[in-house]
């Protein structure tokens, strides 16, 4: 949306069994690190439990229904007597103990697997978690870790099986890139905006000729921002797709709105079916299409369109407010007729002047977008948005078009007439929405805007695929790095809590959903993020973008971010994309590059499982002197990700590959450097010594 943070989520924080597990740590390893013996002793080992949904714990994390799933828990050697998977059937409020019995141990001889199997998981969502036992003594594991206390049936950290939900496949594996149109790349002077071409709103339109990224957007026209036009077109894109797709490496293209508006950031839509001329013409869409698709021009590639269902613009003909300079209505709309066809589609509390909009009741919320009332099941609204073969939704996933999927615009707002959204009528309008998508085409992608925990559209397979991530990496990366929220805000916080924070909101999703999160730096709502990290030699930058490629979820590169774009709130955080920049001899560039080209490499780092490994010397599982590490396995890899959220080169750190699997005497390769170091036996177990630059990191492959 044209606006800023306006709908902040609420983070969720879970840190008992996170800190429970920092203060283990220390009586498990000790300040040396030194691992001390697992047996039947009464004890169960918390620090080296491990599971989730990742290929080497879930034989079938995408099940279909009344189809079995072997599930496998990470345990410490010899450590436990017994094992059970209790699952809960909400359907039915059946609770189902299942044995496990011991199935492996591990090369490195730290861990025994442990395995049990749902024989057939039915056809409706279920949750489960793990009870452990080493003689008296049990503990309880779920997705928020172990815990002394057995979870409630419905905890919402319990692990999740779906049966007959998949996410895409191109999602989980790709890396995406999105635009906003207007900013990246002038292809053809024809259509640009002219100075003063028309009024909107009392608004005379700004048409500066294109520069380099840094120059202001702000009009010269006090509060007239969004009529301020650089040029930017779907040519454009076309034009560059080969930095985006060969230079840089990405497949996956989300642009910010295109369809028709008076606006630069389309998000008050004119005509759903047109795309705006200053942008090109349908023709040019399909061509763009048609050439992301391709693989003569690089990897292919898919296309997120951005779907702003929620409120249309003033200017729409089914509102009718203002007429907009390229448009003809053959019918009066709403705002012009209670007698309109139209007049549904919209909810007034005293006609014409007072309707509801984005943000509230005009004229005190945002008048130019208002609200779309999708009433009941069927209404005219659900059918001309989704509902039929003609609606805007099936129209661009179905030839001439074919695009690959859509990302909802402040989606927890489709509602019925004022009501303030997430309510029982959005959650059926996406349920029906959902279908009609995967009519057209089931390995489409359902991307929800929502700025919170999402999971009440998330748990259960019938509604998005996946949310945009600002809850659990937008936000969190920001405070850790930068010390600032994703809008500037000051708001630091340390490792321990940053680790706790991606550990809890990971818990709060089924583990598909996970793997095509949009895990984004900064879009067009935030702040950029280099002017949150207060931009210097690429100072948090480059931390963060080797952060972004190798987190679990799909990487969305906000176009800019990669060399650093600067830019505040809304309008500074949309400039032009500086082309001088866009080379590999640009350092950011050249490590974006990189960095893809590695995510490409090893599947681990796009559908593998992501353990917490030890990321400092202070003998803390998550310490809090800035170093924080993790590992992304599957059953033949695994890499180790350890990052430096200090200013200073961290010199020798020592990092406990054991927790990763990794074997004494051998060799790990940071992928970045190609640096190698040997992992050498630290009280028995494997540890390796590496040096980290300043907000830098290193990816560890054995």
């Amino acid at each position: 949306m044209n606006r800023q943070h306006v709908h902040p989520g609420v983070r969720r924080w879970r840190p008992a069994p996170i800190l429970m597990l920092i203060m283990l740590s220390g009586a498990l390893l000790g300040v040396s690190g030194r691992a001390l013996a697992c047996g039947n002793n009464n004890n169960v080992h918390w620090v080296q439990l491990f599971h989730d949904q990742g290929p080497m714990f879930d034989s079938n994390p995408e099940p279909a229904d009344n189809s079995s799933v072997t599930l496998t828990l990470r345990v410490c050697y010899h450590d436990i007597t017994s094992a059970n998977i209790v699952y809960y059937d909400p359907a039915t409020g059946a609770v189902t103990w299942v044995p496990m019995s011991w199935a492996s141990t591990d090369p490195t001889g730290q861990f025994d697997y442990w395995q049990g199997t749902i024989g057939d998981v039915g056809g409706t969502a279920l949750k489960y978690w793990f009870q452990i036992n080493d003689g008296s003594a049990t503990a309880w594991y779920n997705a928020a870790g172990p815990s002394s206390t057995e979870p409630a049936a419905d905890d919402a950290d319990n692990f999740y099986i779906i049966p007959g939900f998949s996410t895409p496949d191109w999602m989980k594996n790709g890396v995406g890139y999105q635009i906003f149109p207007d900013r990246f790349y002038d292809g053809n002077p024809g259509n640009d905006i002219t100075a003063g071409e028309f009024t909107y709103g009392g608004c005379e339109t700004e048409a500066p000729s294109w520069s380099s990224g840094y120059t202001s957007v702000a009009a010269t026209v006090s509060g007239c921002n969004s009529e301020v036009f650089f040029g930017g077109d779907i040519a454009g894109i076309g034009d560059k797709l080969s930095y985006i797709k060969q230079t840089l490496g990405a497949d996956i293209i989300y642009l910010n709105p295109i369809f028709e508006s008076p606006t630069n950031h389309k998000y008050d839509t004119a005509d759903y079916y047109e795309v705006d001329p200053a942008f090109g013409t349908n023709a040019d869409l399909q061509n763009l299409i048609s050439a992301i698709h391709s693989t003569g021009n690089g990897p292919k590639g898919y296309l997120l369109l951005d779907g702003v269902f929620n409120h249309t613009g003033d200017t729409n003909c089914w509102f009718g407010k203002y007429t907009y300079w390229n448009l003809t209505c053959s019918v009066a709309g709403a705002y012009q007729s209670q007698s309109s066809p139209y007049y549904g589609y919209y909810t007034f509390q005293t006609w014409p002047t007072d309707y509801y909009d984005f943000l509230g009741v005009s004229p005190n919320g945002i008048p130019s977008m208002p609200k779309l009332d999708y009433g009941s099941s069927g209404s005219a609204t659900r059918e001309q948005i989704y509902g039929s073969s003609g609606s805007v939704v099936q129209t661009y996933l179905k030839s001439p078009y074919g695009i690959d999927g859509w990302r909802l615009d402040a989606a927890q707002y489709l509602d019925a007439g004022g009501n303030g959204g997430s309510d029982a009528t959005n959650h059926q309008v996406m349920q029906e929405l959902r279908t009609a998508v995967t009519s057209i085409n089931p390995d489409a992608e359902i991307l929800g805007e929502y700025w919170g925990d999402a999971s009440a559209w998330l748990d259960d397979g019938t509604e998005w695929d996946s949310a945009m991530n600002y809850n659990g990496f937008t936000n969190p990366v920001s405070e850790w790095i930068c010390g600032v929220d994703e809008n500037g805000n000051s708001n630091s916080i340390d490792t321990a809590s940053f680790a706790s924070w991606l550990w809890g909101t990971r818990a709060d999703l089924p583990w598909n959903v996970q793997e095509v999160m949009t895990n984004e730096l900064g879009t067009h709502d935030t702040e950029r993020f280099a002017t949150r990290c207060s931009w210097t030699n690429g100072w948090g930058t480059y931390e963060a973008l080797i952060l972004q490629l190798t987190y679990v979820g799909t990487p969305m590169i906000y176009y800019g971010d990669e060399y650093g774009m600067l830019g505040g709130a809304d309008p500074e955080n949309r400039h032009t994309f500086d082309w001088a920049d866009a080379t590999t001899a640009n350092a950011g560039v050249a490590l974006t590059r990189k960095l893809i080209g590695i995510r490409n490499q090893y599947p681990e780092l796009r559908t593998g499982s992501i353990l917490p490994v030890l990321p400092d010397d202070t003998g803390n599982l998550y310490g809090t002197s800035g170093i924080y590490a993790f590992a992304r396995v599957d059953r033949s890899h695994r890499l180790v990700v350890v990052l430096n959220n200090t200013s200073s080169t961290q010199s020798n750190v020592a990092v406990p590959v054991w927790l990763a699997g990794d074997a004494v005497g051998s060799t790990v390769t940071d992928l970045i450097t190609g640096n190698q170091y040997t992992v050498y036996a630290n009280g028995g177990v494997a540890y390796v010594n590496v040096s980290l630059q300043g907000h830098y990191g290193v990816i560890l492959e054995q």
